[in-house]
């Protein structure tokens, strides 16, 4: 037994109550139907409205984030990341096939043991060096990729101003990218596709498998929906 959920959309204007409430829901569920911690499985949001001309803040990331972080609060759960699947202006992505065939993945990995890849990549460490901001990631199969150009966009990077700008970057390894911009001698904080519809390219290769990296930021800055 099991779930599958895609929400979330009206939730966007209260992405850090979302924190506490989705993984809420899901052990309430679970509680009352006394079902045992059956797996639970949600597609995060897709990437949708305008892209953004310059790094901001805004409610769709941090709705993204607050699914995200629930990975780390519960057992036997799983995202389908789609951050590459959205139609920018309709809010239901067309491409339902992708969206079932990234949930399916995580069912077949985890509750019937096939070993598939089912996990998109995933910020894990960040390092400062020589006034460039070392990533690594979890998750990358094979290795980090990017399917049309070489050098990974959709990466933003401020200093101690917090000030965020489009950075360059590249790939430095299996599983790092290096994120650096001219003006920012000493990186603070990197994000990454932290936008309601990012421009974004990063993803994992396993074989003909792809997976697109999960969005995040490196700081915890206070964001536009806390307290709401």
């Amino acid at each position: 037994k099991g779930a599958i959920w895609y929400q979330g959309e009206s939730n966007s204007a209260r992405g850090h109550a979302y924190r506490e409430v989705f993984p809420l829901m899901i052990e309430t569920w679970r509680r009352d139907w006394n079902q045992g911690d059956f797996s639970f499985y949600w597609v995060q949001l897709a990437d949708f409205m305008n892209e953004d001309e310059e790094p901001i803040d805004a409610n769709w990331p941090e709705l993204r984030e607050a699914q995200t972080l629930t990975l780390d609060k519960l057992k036997n759960v799983g995202e389908a990341v789609i951050i590459d699947v959205g139609e920018g202006r309709d809010i239901h992505p067309r491409n339902k096939q992708i969206v079932a065939n990234r949930l399916v993945r995580n069912a077949l990995a985890k509750d019937y043991g096939m070993k598939i890849p089912h996990q998109s990549p995933r910020y894990k460490s960040m390092e400062i060096k020589g006034g460039k901001a070392v990533l690594t990631f979890d998750h990358v199969g094979t290795g980090l990729y990017t399917f049309d150009i070489r050098e990974p966009v959709g990466f933003a990077i401020c200093g101690k101003d917090r000030k965020f700008v489009w950075a360059k970057a590249k790939l430095a390894g299996k599983d790092k990218i290096e994120v650096w911009a001219e003006g920012i001698d000493q990186p603070v904080a990197v994000r990454y596709a932290w936008s309601s519809n990012p421009v974004c390219n990063l993803y994992s290769k396993t074989g003909s498998v792809t997976l697109p990296a999960t969005p995040f930021r490196t700081d915890d800055f206070p964001m536009v929906t806390k307290g709401k």
